[in-house]
């Protein structure tokens, strides 16, 4: 970790009152530490922890990722019913998912009109609406 990261890293988990732990600033160096927004699993965060030389479990990082999302800093994009990604960029706005890679990209919300939205029933309100287009090779 440079200084720059760790900073940047620190200060992110800070915005939510989270305390700088060794393992929540690994992981955070991972996710924010270059500045750069990002689209990751778990799965793929715990790989890029283990290869960085942190010793942490497949659950921790799940746990990590979970109250990174109740904090506010990070958003949960469910794909499908079996695969979540978890995007650095907390903003609404669209993605792309291409299915023959499992890469999700971010889309400019200025390219998604939304018309109207159904009438929620009595007693609720629309809290958000998740956009992601699925995208597949034609011959």
């Amino acid at each position: 970790m440079t200084p720059e990261t760790l900073e940047r890293s620190s200060k992110w988990l800070a915005r939510a009152n989270l305390r700088p732990t060794r393992q929540l600033l690994s992981l955070a160096t991972l996710l924010v530490g270059d500045g750069q927004h990002r689209h990751v699993t778990a799965e793929g965060l715990h790989a890029a922890s283990v290869a960085a030389g942190d010793r942490v479990s497949l659950a921790t990082v799940y746990n990590t990722l979970r109250a990174f999302c109740e904090a506010g800093l990070i958003k949960d994009v469910t794909v499908d019913g079996t695969r979540s990604y978890f995007d650095t960029r907390t903003d609404d706005h669209p993605h792309f998912y291409y299915e023959e890679d499992g890469r999700l990209v971010d889309v400019a919300s200025s390219d998604l009109k939304i018309a109207a939205l159904p009438v929620p029933p009595e007693g609720y309100e629309v809290a958000k609406v998740d956009v992601v287009v699925r995208l597949r090779r034609h011959d």
